[in-house]
């Protein structure tokens, strides 16, 4: 999902929004995309991050990178009924958001949404959320950058939980899955996006060159992060990791 700018600090995909608007041309094809690229397997990452973002407490949901709306639809029909909930779902990209904005009226959600730049959102106060959750989009983006804004959003004891591309611990599978990605996805992503190479050529170097699931725990703890851990799915293609903004130190 769209969340980048600048291409400063660690990029994984090297992507820069404004040289190249990949996800406003692709925002229409962005669910069969995902589809296609995991077989599917996309549907049972997205519904255990909604069930482990739906199962906390929570007043003030920041979803960002929010893409088409996957996860925030799937928050909301796992949330008790009359639950008091506000929730934001965000992404740089308008395309995207007018994709969302189609689903969520289609099934009557009440969400917010709004046109954010995960990297820096003055417009956001800080210590006044209290989930920042972010899926599929941290690849794109400067990670410290974000994980930087997202503590600094979040209110003191306020929870991350991020989704993304991770590594499966066995090496030679981790290296026959790459190889594999790197013959299918140029051809999946060429005939699904008629013949548009940028569409798979971000996500295809964001998976390569994203960071092992316990490097990223410890980029997530040097940004201040505590209380941080990680799951991996489906052997370690993505691993979704938590963590939780230092409580307010008395005084």
């Amino acid at each position: 999902m769209s969340a980048s700018r600048p291409v400063e600090g660690p990029n994984a995909a090297e992507f820069n929004t404004s040289a190249d608007d990949v996800f406003g041309r692709i925002a229409s094809r962005y669910d069969l995309l995902c589809d296609l690229f995991s077989f599917w397997i996309h549907r049972h990452w997205k519904r255990r991050v909604a069930l482990l973002v739906a199962s906390q407490p929570w007043r003030d949901l920041l979803d960002s990178a929010s893409g088409t709306g996957d996860i925030v639809i799937r928050v909301l029909n796992r949330l008790p009924d009359g639950a008091k909930r506000r929730v934001v779902a965000s992404d740089i990209s308008p395309q995207m958001l007018a994709m969302a904005r189609e689903r969520l009226d289609r099934l009557g959600h009440g969400v917010v949404l709004r046109q954010l730049d995960a990297h820096a959102m003055p417009s956001v106060p800080t210590d006044s959320v209290d989930l920042y959750s972010m899926s599929l989009g941290l690849k794109t983006c400067d990670r410290q950058a974000v994980l930087r804004e997202a503590q600094r959003v979040l209110r003191p004891g306020g929870r991350l939980v991020v989704l993304e591309a991770s590594n499966i611990p066995v090496r030679w599978l981790h290296h026959a899955y790459l190889l594999y990605m790197s013959v299918c996805m140029p051809i999946i992503g060429w005939l699904a996006t008629g013949g548009d190479a940028s569409a798979y050529r971000y996500l295809l170097q964001g998976v390569n060159e994203f960071p092992t699931a316990e490097v990223l725990a410890e980029e997530i703890r040097q940004v201040g992060f505590v209380n941080v851990s990680f799951e991996r799915l489906s052997l370690g293609i993505v691993a979704i990791h938590v963590g939780e903004k230092a409580p307010a130190v008395a005084a």
